[in-house]
């Protein structure tokens, strides 16, 4: 693990330090997956998915910590995401994060990974930057706000104020008030009902694997058909016995299906 330090995203806010970590760097030549973490994930949540992805895929890999998780910068306190939250992420501090690391997207385009808001960051980012976005795995994203989704963060709230949960994600964030206050607010804030991105999905142009399990709790499959019904060089996978995580319940299946998906699109030569 190492750190980045960014500069300020907004006036009045102080810099930010980005935990991450590079797999196989020394696979120099391969195509480079990043790893975009769920709402209320790390990078340290993510086990060793990334590593036994780009060990079946032959891929370098870099993950890392969003601001407001694992040991990346806390939210500050009192500071309040917005329902813009996602497009900060994906047009201001990825961009950043990628200058700081070394990684020339525009001559090296990666590969996006992403799970949950980390898929949907994935998305934002490729239509904002289709000729530095190689291609996108998204698991579980989201596109629209969906009743589900919002009870079933309505839950996770009683969980945090009632069960275990704030102790077991205390192992993964130095400061899980931030993680878990940060994400559960704005979702559940009134205005955060009318986000969507479906317009924005008309500007990608790279390929794109879009995972749903059928017994996901958080999201429907509306959400990636309706990626597919905008997206010309979308493919999906619907997996059975699957929740809001298809890398903790099918892995195997998940990884065979993205190692094919790369497979399918090789790496294109840089520009």
């Amino acid at each position: 693990m190492a750190f980045v330090h960014l500069d300020p995203i907004a006036p009045g806010q102080p810099p930010l330090r980005i935990e991450h970590t590079w797999i196989a760097p020394e696979r120099r030549d391969a195509p480079l997956l990043v790893f975009l973490h769920e709402g209320l994930g790390s990078l340290s949540m993510w086990r060793d998915y990334p590593a036994r992805l780009c060990e079946a895929a032959g891929c370098r890999g870099l993950a890392y910590s969003r601001p407001g998780y694992g040991r990346s910068t806390p939210r500050a306190p009192g500071t309040a995401w917005t329902p813009r939250f996602m497009h900060e992420q994906a047009q201001i501090v990825l961009p950043a994060f990628f200058e700081a690391v070394g990684l020339d997207a525009d001559h090296d385009p990666p590969w996006l990974f992403g799970h949950s808001d980390g898929g949907s960051i994935a998305l934002l980012h490729a239509a904002a930057y289709p000729a530095r976005t190689a291609g996108l795995i998204v698991l579980a994203p989201h596109i629209l706000v969906e009743d589900l989704s919002v009870a079933s963060i309505a839950r996770a709230r009683e969980a945090y104020l009632h069960t275990e949960l704030r102790g077991r994600l205390a192992r993964h964030h130095d400061d899980p008030d931030s993680a878990f206050w940060g994400w559960n607010d704005v979702w559940l804030h009134p205005d955060f009902r009318a986000w969507s991105i479906e317009a924005e999905l008309d500007a990608i142009t790279c390929p794109v694997l879009a995972v749903q399990g059928l017994d996901d709790e958080y999201g429907t499959l509306e959400q990636v058909r309706g990626i597919a019904r905008r997206v010309p060089r979308a493919e999906l996978l619907e997996l059975p016995a699957c929740g809001h995580s298809p890398h903790r319940d099918q892995p195997d299946a998940l990884t065979r299906a993205a190692r094919a998906f790369l497979a399918r699109h090789p790496r294109p030569a840089p520009h």
